[in-house]
């Protein structure tokens, strides 16, 4: 019992104080929607939808640069997307796509925060400038994770 106690205590101690300013998301609800997964040209791409069938957050593998792409909608220039699991938060440099109205960041294929993303309990977070965005955790992040790695 010490072990669970302790072990998240010490993660959170390891992230950046930078990286703590997304706010623990552990009781709030996920959005309404659904993940869909899709295998591209060059990896694999995850799209949740909320209930309105609107696109709300991808990650999407480029397997040419060994990255996964976050990006959510925004209407504004973001410097730092974050990103905020059950054990990990992260933060990245952000750029905008003022084109697709779209925030996004590239993660490395083997950054830690993909596997805490993909293992977090029942949801976890992104956010901008704005309000978190919350979602379900689905297995679909994996395989865009897991194709990225292969």
């Amino acid at each position: 019992m010490h072990r669970i106690v302790v072990a998240p205590i010490a993660l959170l101690a390891a992230v950046p104080l930078a990286a703590q300013s997304i706010a623990d998301q552990s009781t709030a609800t996920p959005l309404p929607g659904n993940w869909t997964y899709t295998a591209t040209a060059d990896g694999s791409q995850a799209v949740f939808t909320d209930a309105n069938n609107q696109p709300q957050l991808s990650l999407r593998c480029v397997r040419s640069i060994r990255r996964v792409v976050v990006s959510k909608p925004a209407t504004a220039t973001a410097p730092t997307l974050s990103v905020w699991s059950s054990t990990a938060t992260k933060s990245f440099p952000a750029s905008y796509d003022a084109g697709t109205a779209r925030v996004s960041a590239q993660v490395a294929n083997w950054d830690p925060i993909l596997d805490a993303v993909a293992y977090s309990r029942g949801r976890f977070a992104v956010a901008t400038n704005a309000q978190p965005l919350v979602v379900p955790a689905w297995s679909d992040i994996s395989r865009v994770v897991e194709d990225c790695r292969a």
